[in-house]
């Protein structure tokens, strides 16, 4: 009995703009997307829309508040939720009658493709900001396949969701890598071209976001960057993360309501930056200033200071002196002047590969871009250790 042969059928040869033709002699390729009628780019670029995932975030409102002041229109995705997630943009959203039409939110999640090309779709932004993640490193030993899930698989699916609204030359996008993924590291201090070695799920899951940024731009000709973010804070910081837990702890421990904080690595060494600061470096990636092509930055105040020292400083804001004692897990901290222990350690807080050095070299941006930091950090922790001082003192229930 004859046996016949199947072959494969491929769509029809598609107009060369729309397709390509497969280097493997398959046959014609389907284009990735319908084409839609579009101006040309540069008449496109003269709207100012943006979108941006992780609009709830401490990056994400300042970034907000930076691009209104600019007049552009403001999109932003949220995550549904049962409590109020958009703490920090109140202030933004409830004005919307000074801005009309400019402020937008939009229910959908960096797991959900179908969400991001419709979201896409129906916004046509010129610039995407792709601050959305688990963005929790100790959480994130924890949460592995979920960290993976959005801060690696989820920066996949807004490029090509780009890519299938046929915006590849219409939009730019700007992924928010981060200093995690030099870990252990390989140089100091820590530039573009430092070897990259992650020492978490979130560190990890953020190298392949970085590298398929990368790739976009190369393979598609996408202008699509990475910035490399170093520690970056403020008192719109969430209160897990350790300077905003500091600062917090010192607020309520002057003001007799809490007894005592208790953290993990003292010795951990960071350099801190404000993160209003890096949000007008996050812009700049995506202006192509003087015609220069899409590239990565490192940004960073090109010092480092230890947790140790951050504690020390936040609690000399209101006048409190300490006094340190032991070592390891039985190191304490006293307040001279009452003799009471306010700071102890707790080896929860410990990660199971620890970060220990973290130093940026930001001179390509500085070069490039112009961009420096303002807030020096002395400045930045008064600015914080304040902030929580008014919010405990006036009884602000925290939604950071």
């Amino acid at each position: 009995m004859s046996r016949s042969t199947s072959k494969t059928i491929y769509p029809e040869k598609p107009e060369e703009k729309d397709g390509q033709r497969n280097k493997e002699g398959l046959g014609d390729l389907p284009a990735p997307f319908a084409p839609l009628d579009l101006p040309p780019p540069d008449e496109y670029f003269q709207r100012k829309v943006a979108l941006i995932s992780g609009i709830t975030g401490q990056d994400g409102s300042y970034l907000t508040e930076f691009l209104l002041e600019k007049g552009y229109t403001v999109h932003g995705i949220i995550r549904r939720s049962s409590s109020f997630n958009t703490g920090r943009l109140h202030h933004l959203y409830e004005d919307q009658h000074e801005r009309p039409n400019k402020f937008h939110l939009h229910y959908g999640d960096l797991t959900d493709s179908t969400a991001l090309v419709f979201l896409m779709a129906r916004i046509l932004p010129t610039e995407v900001y792709n601050l959305g993640a688990q963005s929790h490193v100790k959480v994130s030993f924890s949460l592995a396949e979920y960290t993976a899930d959005v801060d690696a698989i989820g920066t996949l699916r807004l490029l090509d969701a780009i890519r299938t609204c046929g915006l590849t030359k219409h939009c730019r996008f700007y992924q928010a890598s981060t200093s995690e993924l030099y870990g252990l590291v390989q140089e100091v201090p820590q530039s573009e071209t430092t070897p990259f070695y992650p020492r978490s799920p979130y560190g990890v899951a953020k190298l392949y976001a970085y590298w398929i940024t990368v790739n976009y731009r190369e393979a598609y000709g996408m202008y699509a960057v990475n910035g490399i973010l170093f520690n970056h804070e403020s008192p719109r910081r969430g209160r897990t993360f350790v300077t905003r837990k500091i600062t917090r702890a010192v607020a309520e421990i002057y003001e007799n309501k809490q007894a005592c904080l208790w953290l993990g690595n003292l010795d951990a060494k960071r350099d801190w930056g404000h993160a209003r600061d890096y949000i007008e470096g996050m812009w700049l990636m995506l202006q192509g200033l003087d015609g220069s092509e899409p590239t990565d930055f490192v940004l960073a105040t090109g010092e480092t200071h230890p947790v140790r020292e951050f504690v020390e400083k936040a609690f000399g804001v209101v006048g409190i002196k300490l006094s340190w004692s032991g070592s390891g897990v039985d190191e304490e901290a006293k307040d001279i002047s009452t003799g009471k222990v306010v700071v102890k350690i707790d080896p929860q807080y410990f990660r199971p590969a620890e970060v220990e050095l973290l130093h940026g070299n930001p001179a390509k941006a500085e070069r490039m871009l112009g961009w420096k930091r303002k807030v020096n950090f002395d400045d930045l922790v008064k600015e914080m250790v304040e902030a929580d001082l008014t919010a405990v003192r006036n009884f602000v229930e925290d939604q950071n």
